[in-house]
């Protein structure tokens, strides 16, 4: 089995793809010996693309308001519990200010959906843009009109993040309420890449019903859609959502899987994600290892940053803080990585 396994590993090194069969045997085989293996491959596939390089993005969490109610969210729109706010114009220009004199040159704008019109965040764009003309801009704020896309492209929004959760669009359905549209997602990811955004989509780790058959199928997508980016962590419950007594997805899942999508798409830009490091101890430092790229800590207010609370216990201070991103490049330099402070695009390869 272990060899059987390798041979699909090598495999996927040099071709960067996999039967679906072939992506089910090894989630199904997952062990110690494999997942070394496998980590050895991806680190090695990272290496070869952007040495030991890992690029760091300034997250700002500019509103937890959010029209949508999923499941698995602690800023489901029916929390009663969730103390609301929405950063303005102003505030996010200083967290730029702020990141821009600790190194940063790209800013993440992340929020929950339905809360800034097109035109309004397009505007906030172009002033980070004007201001910091050598940076990259990242928007993560959900579904929009392929229309108000082309607004933020327009404005110089470089990348767009999407997480589609689940490639199932059957256990889409488990994890949304009904109002909430599995195929509009997707068409939300094909507007952005037609666009020209450097798109980034994901899924979670261990998420209520997932089975092995549906990640096998996420690494098909990942093969198909050719994300610039992904951001995957693993499901951790939050205590005022339909699934606070559900079980977590684990750190090992998520490692073993970062591998994969790793040898998948060499050049793919790889978070090691808050969640990996509020679910394990040193879990972003074993994402890193295992073929990971990109960190994101966090410029958001200090007073807003517990109040982001997508899942229990997130990480909000120590080196999830910007303030400390020496002790985070302190980290990296221990386990052979060197943080660079430059936009951090994807590197085009053969």
């Amino acid at each position: 089995m272990i060899e059987k396994a390798k041979k699909m590993v090598d495999f996927l090194s040099e071709n960067h793809y996999l039967s679906e069969d072939e992506y089910l045997f090894l989630i199904k085989n997952r062990n110690g010996e494999i997942t070394e293996y496998l980590r050895q491959k991806a680190d090695k596939a990272r290496r070869e693309v952007y040495s030991n390089k890992i690029f760091i993005r300034g997250l700002i969490e500019i509103s937890n308001i959010c029209k949508n109610d999923c499941f698995y969210c602690g800023i489901r729109s029916s929390n009663k519990n969730c103390e609301r706010y929405k950063l303005s114009e102003e505030e996010i220009l200083t967290c730029c200010e702020n990141g821009y004199k600790l190194g940063f040159r790209t800013f993440v704008l992340q929020g929950g959906e339905g809360v800034f019109p097109a035109d309004e965040i397009s505007d906030i764009v172009k002033k980070i843009k004007e201001k910091y003309p050598d940076c990259a801009v990242t928007l993560s704020l959900g579904e929009y009109q392929k229309s108000d896309y082309e607004k933020m492209k327009n404005a110089g929004a470089d990348r767009y993040l999407l997480r589609h959760e689940t490639v199932s669009k059957e256990h889409y359905e488990k994890l949304h309420p009904q109002n909430m549209s599995y195929d509009n997602r997707m068409r939300c990811l094909k507007d952005l890449k037609a666009l020209n955004f450097q798109v980034g989509s994901g899924f979670l780790v261990g998420s209520p019903y997932q089975s092995p058959e549906i990640i096998a199928k996420e690494f098909k997508f990942i093969e198909e859609f050719s994300p610039e980016m992904c951001g995957i962590g693993p499901f951790i419950p939050q205590k005022d959502t339909p699934f606070k007594n559900e079980k977590s997805g684990t750190a090992e899942e998520t490692i073993f899987y970062l591998s994969i999508i790793r040898l998948i798409k060499p050049n793919i830009l790889l978070p090691a994600t808050t969640a990996l490091g509020t679910i394990k101890d040193g879990g972003r430092e074993a994402g890193i290892l295992a073929g990971a790229n990109v960190l994101m800590p966090n410029l958001s207010p200090e007073n807003t940053r517990k109040k982001y609370a997508l899942y229990d216990n997130k990480l909000a201070t120590g080196v999830e803080s910007a303030e400390q991103v020496e002790k985070l490049k302190i980290q990296m330099q221990k386990i052979g990585y060197e943080i660079v402070c430059d936009r951090g695009d994807i590197k085009q390869v053969d």
